[in-house]
Parts: structure tokens; C-alpha cells; sequence
């Protein structure tokens, strides 16, 4: 057993390429191992990969006697889906992986199912397989402003600095300084960004793209690309950056059924990638959470399988229609509204009203019982914003934004009717939001 301290100077030195025995431990990764963090360095790689730890799931006619849940038929199994009877498999279902990875190779990402594929709970839990994965203490993650907080909380959990790079919506796309990115990925780790961008729905072209990998490259550092909203773009093609030259070897790409599908309960999402990076973050995925419920991994399995792009069109087209509306709307009562070319967001400036973005949220809550994300949560330019979901029922849609027309119409001095709801507002509890 190599003592921690001392492998990690053979790997980050690239002495350990020489050690035959450290080299079979890489597994031919041994040139990206120096980007893995000291959790996965000193992971019992050995065991984690045994299958007598985490047994292959029995094919056929196979006759499983090593089942550590029980199969009964009654009366504890009393309405349990039909698919909790397969025992959980360690990194994914086969058969989701396998179609995540056609997905993929759809797209000219051609993917390895078995290698290049990890199915996790969310995409939350994919990011925070990552961070375990690749960060330390006192790594560096660069994060752009506004964006998902779910990227700076969970560099933060691992004790990791954050650096933003601020950005613009101008057009409904996503602009930055390349000098200030450049400066921020110096000596960092990590590059997190989505595309489109939560909350905003804007997305970066073609020239920021390409600068963006070089930039990476250059400073060695890896990419983590949020494509939750994706399959919910207006205008344009899917993100072509894992596509790019030296993009591929670095990037590691989140996605999930909960947004891209609807079907936020299920909890089902997947990373994919290099097998070099993706091999670390399913070592990190089978020490924190090595099981992702199989009933929910069959759902998400049903809807990819049923992919269909004809009756996805008509349902694209009322995503379209509902920003549309909402947009009309708040420009009638005021707001400065940028539509954005993806997603399902408007991003709202509230400042004309003399309160922040988390006062705003509170009273309108208070008073309307009508719920919107606080810009705060999002970065340091999202204190005067909120976010706007118009991913509901035109219904509700509908009666939302008549409230929050009654709202602002008592900001500007008209009273409130009578029968509008109301709550106590405390200044310091911060209103409930959410990734999606």
C-alpha cells in the first residue's frame, strides 16, 4: 500500500506512468490521473471494481441467490412496480445507458455505453460526483454570473474556491469578457457552465465557444457542461462544444430526465465523457450513492426510448407560445423582458420597484401566493432580478401573472383588492426556489 502523500506526488509528477503497478491501478488513465481528486487517489479501486462488492446483475435464466432485497408477492409487495423486483446495478441500468449513449452518438458525440456513461440520481447528484471526483480543498472553480447555484454550493462543499465570470444577455444569447475568463481559469480545476443558461435561457455561439475550450485547454483545466435545458431550445442547434477540437478529452457533459422530460420525481440523470474522467466519477458515484432506483431508471428508460421529435414539436411549440405570452404580459406591466432562445426563464430586473429580488420574492409570496426564484441565488448580478418560470399550465400561467400584475399595481401605489391573499413576510427567511 502506497502511502497518499507519496502517490499522489508520483501521479501529479507523471512518474507513476512508469510504475507498472501503478499503471495497472490507472487502468490506461494514468495521463489524466493527475487531475483526480485525493478521495479517488486513495479509493480502494481494487475493491470498488470487484464484483463480489458490487455483484453483475444475473442475466437469463439465471437464478439469483445473492439478492439482498427480499421478492415477495404479498403482502409487502402490494403495488410495487413490476421493475423493483430487478435487484439495483451499480453506475445505471444497462439498457439506459445504452440508449443515453445513442442519444449521444445522435448527435455526433459518438459514446461508449459501458465506458463512457454513468446513470446518477439527477443531475445534482452528477455534479456532486464530479466535485467529489476531481476537487480538494483550496481547488479552484470557475463559474459564470448568473448561473445554477447548485454549481458554486457544491464546489464550496468541498472546500473548494469559487471565481465568477460576470455575462450579459444581449439578444437572448450569453456574452463574457474572454480576458476575464482567462484570468479566472488560471490555476483553477474546474470550468462549470450550462448551455442554455439556468437561469437567463441564453446561450453562447459559436466564437465563445471555441474561445471558451481554448481557454481550457491552455490552462488545463476541465469542463463541466450543464445541457439539462438543451432539448429546449427556440432557435439554433444543441451546444456544439463537446464537438470542438480538444474539447472531448476534457469535458464532462450533465444532463437529466427531470427537466429535458418532465419527470423531475423520477431523480434520473447521467454524465457522460472521456472514459479517463468518467471512469473517476463512477468510482466517486459507487462510494457516495452507487444505486439509483431502478423503477425510476425504467421510467426514464421508457420516455428516451420513446423519444419522438414529431410529438415533441407541438409541445416545443407551446413552450414557445407560453413565453410569448408571458413576455406581452410583463412588458405591459413594465418590466424591461430580454425573450430568451432556450429554456423555460425570464429573467426579470425589479429594481424600478426600490426593493431587491429576494424582498420581491417574499412580498409577492406574501401577498399573492404566487412563487418566483430570487436573483441572488444565482450570483452577485441577480441581487435586483428574479427568475420566471413559464414551464406551468397555461392556467396557472395565466392566473399567476394576473396576481403579480395586482402585485405591481399595489407597488405603484393602487391598492391591493380585498381578497388577495396575504402572509406574513419575514425579511430574513429566504423565499423556497429551485433548480428547475
Amino acid at each position: 500500500m502506497i502511502p497518499t502523500t507519496l502517490l499522489k506526488w508520483l501521479i501529479r509528477s507523471g512518474a507513476a506512468r512508469y510504475i507498472p503497478a501503478l499503471r495497472r491501478r490507472a487502468g490506461g488513465s494514468e495521463a489524466f490521473a493527475h487531475y483526480y481528486s485525493d478521495r479517488i487517489l486513495a479509493a480502494p479501486v481494487e475493491r470498488l471494481r470487484d464484483s463480489a462488492t458490487f455483484p453483475l446483475t444475473p442475466f437469463g435464466t439465471t437464478i439469483d441467490l445473492n439478492s439482498a432485497t427480499p421478492q415477495l408477492d404479498a403482502p409487502a409487495s402490494y403495488a410495487r412496480p413490476a421493475g423493483d423486483r430487478n435487484r439495483p446495478i451499480a453506475g445505471g441500468l444497462p439498457a439506459l445507458k445504452r440508449i443515453v449513449a445513442e442519444r449521444e452518438s445522435e448527435r455526433g458525440r459518438p459514446t461508449d455505453a459501458d465506458s463512457e456513461v454513468v446513470i446518477t440520481a439527477g443531475a445534482t447528484a452528477g455534479y456532486a460526483a464530479i466535485c467529489e471526483a476531481f476537487l480538494n480543498p483550496g481547488d479552484r472553480v470557475v463559474v459564470f454570473d448568473p448561473s445554477s447555484p447548485l454549481f458554486s454550493l457544491g464546489a464550496q462543499s468541498r472546500r473548494a474556491t469559487v471565481r465568477t465570470v460576470p455575462t450579459e444577455l444581449v439578444d437572448g444569447g450569453m456574452t463574457y469578457d474572454p480576458d476575464a475568463l482567462s484570468r479566472a481559469l488560471r490555476g483553477a480545476k474546474l470550468l462549470a457552465i450550462a448551455d442554455p443558461c439556468n437561469p437567463t435561457g441564453a446561450s453562447l455561439n459559436a466564437a465563445q465557444l471555441e474561445h471558451l475550450v481554448w481557454a481550457a485547454k491552455r490552462s488545463d483545466v476541465l469542463i463541466v457542461l450543464d445541457e439539462s435545458f438543451d432539448r429546449f431550445r427556440y432557435e439554433g442547434k444543441p451546444s456544439s462544444l463537446p464537438t470542438l477540437a480538444g474539447a472531448t478529452e476534457r469535458t464532462l457533459r450533465l444532463n437529466s430526465a427531470s427537466a429535458a422530460y418532465g419527470l423531475a420525481s423520477a431523480r434520473v440523470g447521467w454524465v457522460c465523457g472521456s472514459v479517463h474522467l468518467v471512469k473517476a466519477v463512477g468510482l466517486a458515484a459507487l462510494l457516495s450513492c452507487p444505486f439509483v432506483p431502478t423503477a425510476s431508471q425504467r421510467v426514464a428508460l421508457a420516455q428516451l426510448s420513446d423519444e419522438d421529435e414529431e410529438r415533441f414539436g407541438p409541445e416545443q411549440q407551446e413552450l414557445r407560445s407560453r413565453r410569448n405570452y408571458a413576455v406581452d404580459r410583463l412588458k405591459a406591466l413594465g418590466f424591461a423582458v430580454t425573450i430568451p432562445t432556450a429554456g423555460f426563464f425570464l429573467w426579470l430586473d425589479v429594481s424600478v420597484f426600490g426593493i431587491d429580488g429576494r424582498r420581491f420574492a417574499a412580498e409577492l409570496l406574501a401577498q399573492t401566493d404566487v412563487l418566483v426564484g430570487p436573483g441572488f441565488a444565482f450570483g452577485a448580478s441577480g441581487t435586483n432580478k428574479i427568475r420566471l418560470s413559464y414551464a406551468i399550465e397555461d392556467g396557472r400561467l395565466r392566473e399567476g401573472l394576473r396576481r403579480l400584475a395586482t402585485f405591481v399595481a399595489g407597488k405603484r401605489g393602487e391598492p391591493l383588492p380585498t381578497a388577495s391573499v396575504r402572509r406574513e413576510v419575514v425579511a430574513a427567511a429566504e423565499p423556497a426556489f429551485s433548480r428547475v
